[in-house]
């Protein structure tokens, strides 16, 4: 008999504690949770101003919210349960997320990564300036060689290349005047001097043929400094030898290239006398005195014969670009060449 009391004591306790817990089970089962986010674009930075749309079985409408400048957002009282997110942002293409909501629980979602949206990439192009475009032509000039080897810098095989500025002018000269076949050039000009004895005052030997060797690059060097450097940018002119773009036969193309060591082409694209080549001549052919032997030194007839000495190789050098050294110069391919 007591065995039986007890037993309907032990059941009676048992449902008045089941009784008292049910309204909190109830309550914690019925708890909202947290869900909050970032969203991000490809590179990782927040979009701000995202609209994020949370639709939930237990909301009638969807809840929404917009994502603050690092991207983050956050929805409290979500009912638990499964829910989804809708995400929308101006270029973007829209984003979906699913989850489930734990009774009383935050939920942190990963990052919500956005897309562009097709058709919405926009590049903006910005116009290249004249001395941008100029660089780009030099480069490719400076890929002349002819037989692949020997420096032709100094010819531009596009009509309206643009002009060159005074640095541009001494980029192509002392590229082209440390190249190391101006090196070999200057070698064998010094050795033939040395063989017909030229400027004794140098003596014989190694230390003669060194002072050659010296005298004969400075000579090339002032040249191309003059000619192509200095009074092209005093005067406003371009140093480079423009290959002919008219339709006349061969003698009209004689002509040009002749006459071409008289007339240069201007920075503002009109054809004038080559002040800078022939000044630059008679400077370059004057200050070559300094380098060779008082005795060897002529004075003004030595400076009037180099500077017609100057004047008569640019003849020769244009015919021979006209009519030989483009089909034997390798060059960059380039939409702006023919």
């Amino acid at each position: 008999m007591k065995g039986r009391v007890a037993a309907i004591v032990m059941v009676l306790v048992a449902l008045c504690l089941t009784c008292a817990a049910s309204p909190a089970l109830s309550q914690n089962a019925s708890t909202p949770g947290i869900v909050s986010g970032t969203i991000v674009d490809d590179t990782g930075a927040g979009v701000s101003g995202a609209k994020i749309a949370l639709s939930h079985d237990a909301q009638p409408s969807p809840a929404e919210t917009f994502a603050a400048a690092d991207g983050q957002f956050a929805f409290t009282n979500v009912p638990p349960g499964p829910f989804r997110l809708a995400v929308s942002a101006p270029g973007f293409a829209d984003q979906s997320v699913s989850g489930l909501v734990v009774a009383g629980e935050p939920l942190k979602l990963p990052s919500i990564r956005l897309t562009l949206a097709a058709g919405t990439v926009t590049v903006d192009v910005v116009p290249l300036t004249r001395v941008e475009i100029a660089e780009l032509q030099i480069k490719e000039q400076e890929q002349q060689r002819v037989f692949g080897v020997v420096p032709n810098f100094f010819v531009s095989y596009v009509a309206d290349a643009v002009p060159l500025t005074t640095n541009q002018k001494f980029e192509l000269s002392w590229k082209a005047h440390l190249d190391p076949v101006q090196f070999a050039f200057v070698a064998a000009v010094a050795g033939v001097q040395q063989k017909r004895n030229d400027f004794a005052g140098f003596g014989d030997g190694a230390e003669g043929y060194a002072k050659r060797y010296a005298a004969a690059y400075a000579n090339v060097w002032t040249s191309s400094i003059m000619t192509q450097v200095l009074l092209p940018s005093l005067f406003k002119q371009d140093p480079r030898y423009f290959f002919y773009s008219g339709d006349g036969g061969w003698g009209s193309r004689l002509g040009y290239a002749a006459s071409r060591a008289f007339i240069r082409r201007g920075d503002n694209g009109n054809w004038q006398p080559s002040y800078s080549g022939v000044l630059g001549s008679f400077a370059a052919g004057a200050m070559s005195n300094l380098y060779y032997p008082a005795e060897d030194r002529g004075g003004i007839a030595l400076t009037l014969a180099n500077t017609g000495l100057g004047i008569g190789q640019s003849v020769v050098a244009h015919v021979v670009q006209e009519f030989l050294f483009k089909k034997l110069t390798s060059r960059a391919q380039s939409r702006s060449q023919p």
